[in-house]
């Protein structure tokens, strides 16, 4: 079937491309919220004890993993945050900032303000102020007071525990969601990042094109007792030894199990 906007699609749901799908907003009842329930569904089926994932097979998957555990059984993310509220609005600030500016600003932020209430208090202009040492500050100083605003008016002024009524706040999307999710609420999601996605292509666990590609092999492939720290243990080993630029293949735990074909040992 071919998309007039995409060319030949490879992702259908009845006759709607789905390119054209995950570009709306994930929000509850929406027709996004439907094909990508559809699609997920579909993807996850159990799959055969020999079944592969990209190019490689469950048994390295499963190896890799309980690798990562031995190494670090119990990763921590690198953001700061005292409650589900401060952990939101740290995430929605990190989107292409770095942890260690976001958690620089949100230190003396959280100080003042780590309720919904009293950051409204605080007011957009203070918070802008706080945050502008981070990228796209306005756009997210005006998120973070429209997302407590939220919360209290139809929320209680708690967070909400799953991911249509995360992705309905301002500055929110399905990979915060995630994060706070898995955090804060303790469920098995996996927040794909631009580390995460490097990963899933280069070692070949979960080759995708897009971050949901990867989000939903990486949920298919990743044995269930591992689940709860996968992402974590993807992105610090993205951000500390898979770099981008120049892996560490030399230092890399799983050398021998990674499928990338230009690494150095």
């Amino acid at each position: 079937m071919r998309c007039q906007a995409h060319g030949e699609g490879r992702a259908f749901i009845g006759r709607v491309c789905l390119r054209h799908v995950y570009a709306q907003p994930l929000g509850a009842g929406s027709l996004a919220t439907h094909a990508f329930r559809v699609h997920y569904a579909t993807a996850l089926r159990d799959p055969s004890p020999q079944a592969n994932f990209g190019s490689m097979n469950r048994q390295k998957i499963a190896a890799i993993f309980q690798r990562l555990h031995d190494a670090d059984p119990e990763p921590q993310g690198e953001l700061d945050y005292i409650s589900p509220y401060t952990l939101l609005v740290a995430v929605a600030l990190s989107a292409q900032a770095t942890d260690v500016s976001v958690n620089k600003a949100t230190g003396p932020l959280f100080a003042l303000a780590d309720t919904p209430e009293k950051m409204i208090a605080l007011g957009e202009a203070r918070v802008r102020d706080m945050i502008k040492t981070i990228g796209l500050y306005r756009n997210k100083a005006k998120n973070v007071i429209g997302l407590s605003e939220q919360l209290i008016e139809r929320f209680g002024g708690t967070v909400p525990q799953t991911r249509d009524e995360l992705e309905t706040l301002p500055g929110v999307g399905r990979k915060t969601a995630n994060v706070v999710m898995n955090i804060a609420f303790g469920e098995p999601t996996i927040a794909v990042d631009t580390h995460i996605f490097r990963l899933g292509n280069r070692t070949r666990v979960a080759p995708g094109k897009t971050p949901l590609d990867v989000e939903l092999k990486l949920e298919k492939a990743v044995p269930t007792k591992f689940k709860q720290h996968a992402h974590h243990w993807l992105i610090l080993h993205g951000r500390y030894i898979c770099k981008a630029r120049k892996p560490d293949c030399a230092a890399c735990i799983i050398n021998d199990l990674c499928e990338f074909k230009a690494k150095e040992l």
